[in-house]
């Protein structure tokens, strides 16, 4: 099996030309033809994951985060991106992303965030398909509502702006999806799911409010996605997930 062989599979998920413009997404790290016995898959591509790669025989890694988004001035130990790229490289492990262009495709990240808030009749806000708006079985108050997010996503706090009387329409938008507020609420959302939320998006029109749930707490049911997409291509092939239970570079106390 070539590295080719395996991002194939991933890319008839989720082409890389439905990637943003900005996006870096595809093979980082490596050659298409390389040699691939077991692959690993997680969140973000950090040093740990490298080194768990190397202690599993693993010479694929594929997350959702790309390890380089612009050029590196240096490749060196001492630096979080650099060090990872000098391990990889070292050890011939390749390093795959799929990032955007999984955050559009369908059964990707968005879908997937609609799917955990059990919203009906949910459509993409536009043709980007980056932000979602759908309704909940039953309308909620706000604080109800905060509390439901809580519980589907496995929250310990969650930020937002003032809970508003009822909500019924949510949108939605992974990752760092505030831009798409002021459309979300145009189109008649009463709450809108993203997060990364800047102070000034929490100033919200009367009547609408806008929940901050985490970036990767957003974006990380990808990582069992990419595993099932994968095992059902190839079953016997060993596909492994990363044993860190949470890699979320933010911590809440």
């Amino acid at each position: 099996m070539q590295v080719k062989d395996i991002t194939a599979i991933l890319e008839a998920f989720a082409p890389l030309r439905d990637q943003e413009n900005w996006d870096n997404a595809g093979l980082c790290v490596g050659s298409p033809d390389d040699e691939v016995h077991r692959v690993l898959v997680g969140f973000d591509c950090t040093r740990q994951l490298v080194e768990e790669a190397v202690r599993l025989g693993a010479d694929l890694i594929v997350t959702h985060h790309p390890l380089i988004f612009s050029g590196l001035k240096r490749i060196a130990p001492d630096d979080p991106v650099g060090s990872a790229v000098y391990l990889a490289i070292r050890h011939g492990i390749a390093v795959y992303a799929a990032h955007t262009n999984a955050d559009k495709a369908a059964g990707g990240v968005n879908e997937l965030m609609v799917r955990r808030l059990g919203l009906v009749e949910a459509e993409p806000l536009d043709e980007s398909r980056l932000a979602f708006a759908g309704h909940l079985p039953e309308p909620l108050s706000g604080e109800d509502f905060c509390a439901l997010v809580k519980a589907r996503f496995g929250l310990k706090v969650l930020r937002c702006s003032a809970p508003v009387g009822t909500v019924r329409s949510v949108a939605t938008s992974c990752g760092a999806g505030s831009g798409f507020a002021r459309q979300a609420f145009e189109a008649g959302a009463d709450a809108f799911v993203t997060g990364d939320v800047s102070y000034h998006h929490f100033f919200v029109p009367d009547g609408r409010m806008i929940v901050d749930i985490g970036h990767f707490e957003s974006e990380v049911d990808i990582v069992a996605k990419f595993v099932s997409v994968l095992q059902e291509k190839l079953p016997t092939f060993a596909v492994c997930t990363t044993t860190q239970e949470n890699n979320n570079p933010i911590y809440y106390y």
